[in-house]
């Protein structure tokens, strides 16, 4: 077994969950391990305490005149439920038919560790290196934006590499020039001071589980537009040349739906799948609580219910202003006899990355390299904050080129990553690293 897999095995056992406050000292000891095996490396590292999650911000000074290349990944994971759907433990990694199975596998252990492997391998090349993992990608990078901009001098550099983006198809390498945003919400809904008896109260008395779902059902119409007033009204619609291109790509729309496990796919009319996923806004609801769930019945009337609802958006949505506009519908729609309270969580701003850089030619030069064809352009319908900013504050050319693939199970039980685009990915890299050096950066 080679020696940078049993160490990403190590880092997948550490539950790093960072939006769970019983696993905060998981989350540090992730921190740690990673920085070890950077100094180990040749890394200067610091551990920068935040009001949450530490950064580990390392840096491999070669030259000041050698070009400088600053990678960004994050090292904290998402929640393993529903732990009952795992085939194998989430935080025991597993082998099985030429991958791995754990939590953070793909998102984003497994890509950061390619760039710690390959940064092993690259000692001896006039690069200058600053990686910036954080541990708060999950909860919103709450903490990151400050530490940029307090930190831009120090965080100069040519260009930004990325790795937390999945390849299009297996063995087709793939860069990412689009990100969707996101606006997140929740909504609580109280209807009575306590839950009642169904049977001497029903019929007379308010019931919120009732109320909270006829405002989530309210969000989007049948046809699946979203009903949000000025929703679209800032939409930058696509342009004929990028619907040509990706009409090419290798997508069979009836293998995905039956990949999904659904009897039929939902969605905008007028607009393909792929445009749908990638280049178009839409509204989800994500989790709905209320009233008696264990087994077996209990008739009560809940007094409460709740849900939440994720908004990803294209550009030029702005998160703040679609927020704003989901919560005056939220209240608007509401029944008037309950009491309704709307919580806005952190956004994200979608992005997109121009295509034609320096920077993107030397990262097409590398897939080509360690994969043997020529890499695909698409966007991507996630969200990954730090884009925005790298971009737009950092002003730096930006390479997301990832290596997960669409089938990884992300944010759901037994997710995985492909050993062999764990190795071609470490080649790649290096590869990107040895060109971006022969290069002297792509000033």
């Amino acid at each position: 077994m080679s020696p940078h897999l049993e160490d990403l095995l190590d880092f997948l056992r550490i539950p790093s969950v960072s939006t769970d406050p019983a696993h905060k000292a998981d989350v540090e000891r992730a921190a740690r391990f990673l920085a070890e095996k950077l100094e180990a490396i040749g890394f200067s590292v610091e551990l920068v305490p935040t009001p949450g999650h530490p950064i580990v911000y390392a840096e491999r000074r070669k030259d000041p005149k050698a070009p400088t290349l600053l990678v960004y990944g994050h090292y904290d994971v998402q929640p393993p439920d529903p732990l009952e759907l795992w085939e194998s433990p989430p935080f025991e990694p597993t082998i099985k038919d030429g991958k791995v199975y754990a939590r953070g596998a793909s998102d984003d252990k497994g890509q950061v560790w390619i760039h710690v492997a390959a940064a092993a391998e690259t000692q001896d090349l006039p690069l200058n290196l600053k990686f910036v993992i954080e541990g708060e990608e999950e909860v919103g990078s709450k903490n990151l934006f400050a530490f940029l901009r307090e930190n831009q001098s120090r965080l100069r550099a040519d260009a930004a590499l990325v790795s937390d983006t999945a390849m299009f198809a297996r063995g087709l390498p793939t860069l990412v020039y689009g990100l969707r945003g996101l606006a997140y919400l929740e909504v609580e809904v109280e209807g009575t001071k306590s839950d009642l008896h169904s049977g001497v109260h029903g019929g007379a008395a308010p019931n919120a589980a009732l109320a909270a779902a006829r405002i989530a059902a309210s969000l989007k119409s049948p046809e699946g537009w979203v009903r949000i007033p000025g929703f679209y009204d800032e939409v930058r619609p696509l342009e004929p040349e990028e619907r040509a291109e990706w009409a090419k790509l290798p997508f069979d729309e009836e293998a995905y739906r039956e990949a999904l496990g659904a009897e039929a796919l939902e969605g905008e009319p007028g607009y393909s799948v792929l445009e749908r996923r990638w280049a178009r806004p839409s509204l989800d609801v994500n989790g709905f609580s209320s009233g008696w769930t264990g087994p077996g019945p209990k008739t009560v009337i809940p007094a409460r219910a709740s849900f939440k609802f994720s908004m990803r958006l294209v550009p030029d949505q702005d998160p703040d202003e679609i927020a704003a506009l989901a919560e005056r519908y939220v209240q608007e729609v509401a029944p008037k006899h309950y009491s309704v309270r709307v919580r806005v969580f952190e956004g994200a701003k979608p992005v997109l990355v121009e295509r034609n850089t320096r920077a993107m030619r030397l990262a097409a030069q590398a897939l080509k390299e360690a994969f043997g064809r020529d890499p695909v352009f698409i966007r991507e319908g996630g969200t990954i904050p730090v884009v925005t900013a790298l971009k737009n504050e950092l002003e730096l050319p930006v390479v997301l080129m990832g290596f997960g693939l669409p089938d990884d199970n992300l944010h759901a039980p037994n997710e995985k990553f492909e050993l062999e685009n764990f190795e071609k990915g470490i080649e790649a890299v290096k590869a990107y690293y040895r060109r971006f050096a022969e290069e002297g950066g792509v000033a």
